[in-house]
């Protein structure tokens, strides 16, 4: 197979960058990327036009596609475009109105100078000004930003450290709560630490066994695995406990 060239991306989903078109410009052939068509009644409707194998699946392209979709069928597209590649978080987040929360369920995290300084016996603060630029650009235009943190007890030196440099978090507009492991045992919680935004996108983060990050992500904005997401937070920040108000003592 040759070359796969990126056509072009759905221009009113800026933030998912998908759906997208692609083409092999050596064959002609098509590529599309989008949201798996998994509505009983869209199906079935489909079905009566013709069958639809075990092995292929319905994509859906929103009509604002229709002038990519022409671009890609005519070959009239620029050659060598490139596509978005994965938005970063300050991307990800200049693009939210509303909210912004985050979930953290694990006792250490890997790669943390400042923690490695407060093992030594050093402050274990460290320059963390482009964070609060960040977040302060989001809370002013009315972004609300909740950060939840699930953690075993006794806390762990890591947590003990995290919790000591929070109040950087706090004065920035962060809104960061607590919750105790042992509180969670009856929810229903991801695998796996996430961002999500304006409950509409959801970036799942992964580490290793040892704690550091892969800087792999895995993104989801079908909004019937959202709602899942969207419920399991607000179960946790509705138990856990307020910043000033966890003690670790």
């Amino acid at each position: 197979m040759g070359d796969i060239d990126f056509v072009g991306s759905d221009p009113g989903s800026e933030d998912e960058r998908c759906p997208a078109v692609y083409r092999t410009p050596d064959t002609g052939d098509f590529y599309q990327q989008g949201r798996l068509v998994t509505d009983p009644e869209v199906l079935k409707s489909l079905g009566e036009h013709v069958a639809l194998a075990a092995d292929e699946a319905v994509i859906w392209q929103p009509a604002r596609m229709a002038d990519m979709l022409a671009e890609a069928a005519a070959g009239s597209y620029e050659q060598g475009r490139a596509g978005h590649g994965i938005p970063a978080f300050a991307e990800l987040l200049a693009g939210t109105k509303r909210s912004a929360v985050h979930l953290e369920m694990r006792d250490f995290y890997g790669g943390s100078k400042g923690f490695e300084d407060w093992k030594a016996g050093g402050s274990g603060r460290t320059d963390r000004s482009r964070w609060v630029g960040l977040v302060n650009d989001a809370t002013a235009r009315g972004v609300r930003m909740r950060r939840a943190r699930i953690v075993s007890e006794p806390v762990s030196d890591y947590i003990r450290w995290e919790h000591m440099v929070t109040d950087v978090n706090i004065d920035a507009g962060e809104n960061v709560r607590w919750l105790p492991r042992r509180q969670t045992w009856d929810l229903m919680l991801p695998g796996a630490d996430f961002w999500m935004f304006d409950q509409r996108l959801v970036r799942f983060h992964f580490d290793a066994g040892s704690g550091d990050p892969l800087e792999e992500y895995e993104f989801v904005s079908d909004p019937r695995r959202i709602a899942a997401v969207v419920a399991a937070f607000e179960m946790v920040w509705e138990r856990a406990i307020p910043h000033e108000e966890y003690k670790l003592d």
